[in-house]
């Protein structure tokens, strides 16, 4: 097949999952792009937050040195944008400097709702010792407080992905995490999945127990979101082509046992929130299938859908990211009035930039719909 021919049949088959095909006109507007540079191999996972200002502050894990490794010495970056997201300042400004062993990244920011500011983040110290962290800042994102960690009951690798964090409606904070083992040295990439939850504004958390699941299936980088019923919804990064869903009807204190949802997906995470101007779920992910073989488990393409049924259907599928080339993942949701920002990591395959570059893009909510 010719390069031309192969491009058209990649947009025109655009991975039909989620129960409709998707549009492949573009719907968004890339506002930023943090790119690897000298002493900066990689740029990855942030989160926004709005400022009492009106400015909206983006927090991305910029890695130094030579290695792209999740492992190389990082810390926490801001960048503002005073347009809500269509231009952002050119200079980074130090959020966290590298605390751990080996480095801080994956940040999740929320506005609580005593108006003050939390920051998690991971704090890396070794392929066994990986810890949420919480600090707070009651000047605007100005000055933040000590780090404390928010998983005293247990030792190990826990993965808590960027824009994770959530506040439920009655005020409890909850967050969900994968647990890495090394036995015998050797990491697994199969995690243990549990939540976290607060009921004193992070002083103190506890935990669920495990979230039951198939020995055989594979799970990492879980995420949250609360239903309108009061249900909170897991979605799962996982093996077998889809991603996996739990829930919980007691706040996040016990999860129903792993199931496939709709979504197809390869082992990549994905991102849901709630759209405020019209209460309906928004999903970004990989819409892929793997009926193309050119792509097959690759993180391409980066799609988003909407659910007016609480997660159970998904509609308006749109592809918004569609280079073959391109691998695409870890995304953070953030709405202004009529625009959604997606940050993300935006590489190439064939450059082995994977997670290297972070691209903010900014969609307009009424196209999502049309």
């Amino acid at each position: 097949m010719t390069k031309p021919l192969f491009i058209l049949s990649f947009l025109l088959l655009a991975f039909g999952a989620a129960r409709a095909q998707p549009d492949t006109e573009s719907v968004g507007t890339v506002a930023l792009e943090l790119n690897p540079g000298d002493n900066n191999p990689r740029n990855s996972e942030g989160d926004f937050i709005t400022l009492k200002d009106g400015r909206i502050l983006f927090v991305y894990s910029h890695y130094t040195g030579g290695s792209t490794s999740d492992h190389a010495p990082a810390y926490l970056a801001g960048r503002f944008s005073k347009d809500g997201g269509k231009t952002w300042t050119q200079q980074d400004q130090l959020i966290v400097e590298k605390e751990g062993d080996m480095n801080v990244m994956s940040v999740s920011l929320l506005r609580l709702k005593n108006g003050k500011i939390a920051l998690f983040y991971l704090k890396k110290n070794s392929e066994q010792d990986c810890i949420p962290q919480m600090r707070i800042s009651t000047d605007e994102a100005k000055t933040w407080s000590k780090p404390t960690p928010c998983i005293t009951d247990r030792e190990g690798y826990f993965v808590l992905n960027n824009s994770r964090v959530i506040q439920l409606k009655n005020g409890r904070l909850l967050m969900a995490v994968a647990q890495h083992k090394s036995p015998g040295g050797k990491w697994q990439g199969n995690g243990t999945l549990y939540s976290y939850y607060s009921d004193d504004n992070g002083a103190t958390w506890k935990s669920s127990e495990a979230v039951p699941k198939p020995a055989d299936l594979v799970t990492q980088e879980p995420g949250l979101i609360e239903l309108k019923n009061g249900t909170i919804l897991m979605f799962i990064r996982a093996s077998g082509g889809f991603q996996q869903f739990s829930y919980s009807k007691d706040k996040g204190q016990s999860w129903s046992h792993v199931e496939q949802s709709t979504l197809k997906s390869p082992l990549s995470p994905a991102s849901i929130a709630r759209i405020p101007s019209t209460g309906d779920l928004l999903v970004v992910w990989n819409n892929n299938d793997g009926s193309i073989p050119a792509i097959k488990d690759k993180r391409t393409p980066l799609s988003v859908a909407i659910s007016k049924d609480d997660g159970k259907t998904w509609q308006h599928v749109r592809n918004i990211e569609t280079d073959p080339d391109g691998w695409y993942c870890y995304i953070a949701i953030h709405f202004t009035k009529k625009e959604a920002l997606l940050s993300y990591c935006a590489g190439s395959q064939k450059a082995k930039t994977h997670l290297s570059t972070t691209r903010i893009n900014r969609l307009n909510l009424a196209a999502l719909y049309q």
